[in-house]
């Protein structure tokens, strides 16, 4: 049975800082904002700093103003993904949850035809990046009462097909990432979660379905309340899970 989305119950964030990777993009705007309309302090992380701004606006205008950060997954180091935790803590004294949905897929190609460096770019900014930033982040969020971290992951059934490449494997790495790093995280206050969504409709889908006959796609503000739902206490039955909320085709 799914959970009720988290958003629906005012507040379901109140307290809680959340950092949002991937801020600018399809998810993670509407993310972003559904996250700041439940109660959330929000650390913005993306690359593109104009939709940042834009997204920051949005928010000021009914809610806390979020604190941006702009940042660049692919050239980023373990140090200043250590930089980043320590200027969240300096700003907040805390950290409750990191929301992953930031992505990078340059589109459907044989692994026998992939250009080295992007095969090597999409395993690390859908993979490596993900677990460096995490890493740096853990000392911050054990010190929570309960603290998330949410993996958006598109559902490696589907991306573990031919010509996904470097992206679909990641995904399947991301998909084992999170029932280990349970694993070891065991019963402290920290857990783990893997959401799989359902198609939505944003520029990384469109790269590899045609827009006008790509019936199925459900638009991001759609499932923005799922990612709630992990962040806030609601999320704490599904600890260690991969959840698909919805029925996928």
């Amino acid at each position: 049975m799914s959970a009720a989305p988290a958003d629906a119950v005012p507040g379901a964030l109140a307290g809680r800082v959340i950092l949002v990777v991937g801020a600018a993009g399809g998810l993670g705007d509407a993310a972003s904002l559904a996250c700041a309309q439940a109660g959330a302090s929000l650390v913005l992380l993306g690359r593109r700093v104009p939709r940042l701004n834009r997204l920051h606006d949005r928010i000021a205008a009914h809610a806390a103003a979020p604190a941006l950060y702009p940042m660049d997954l692919e050239g980023a180091t373990p140090d200043d993904y250590a930089d980043l935790a320590a200027r969240i803590e300096t700003g907040f004294g805390r950290l409750d949850g990191i929301l992953h949905v930031a992505a990078a897929f340059d589109g459907l190609t044989p692994l026998e035809l992939t250009d080295p460096a992007a095969f090597a770019r999409a395993l690390h900014i859908n993979l490596t990046a993900r677990w460096w930033l995490t890493q740096a982040c853990l000392p911050l969020l054990r010190r929570a009462e309960d603290g998330a971290i949410v993996f958006a992951i598109d559902d490696p059934a589907r991306t573990a097909g031919a010509y996904w490449g470097g992206y679909g494997l990641a995904q399947a790495g991301t998909s084992a990432l999170v029932g280990m790093l349970q694993a070891e995280l065991g019963d402290a206050p920290v857990r783990v979660h893997g959401l799989l969504p359902p198609p939505m409709r944003t520029p990384l889908r469109a790269k590899a379905h045609v827009e006008a006959e790509d019936r199925i796609a459900r638009a991001p503000a759609d499932v923005a309340a799922h990612c709630v739902t992990l962040l806030s206490p609601a999320g704490a039955s599904r600890r260690g899970q991969l959840w698909a909320p919805e029925a996928r085709a």
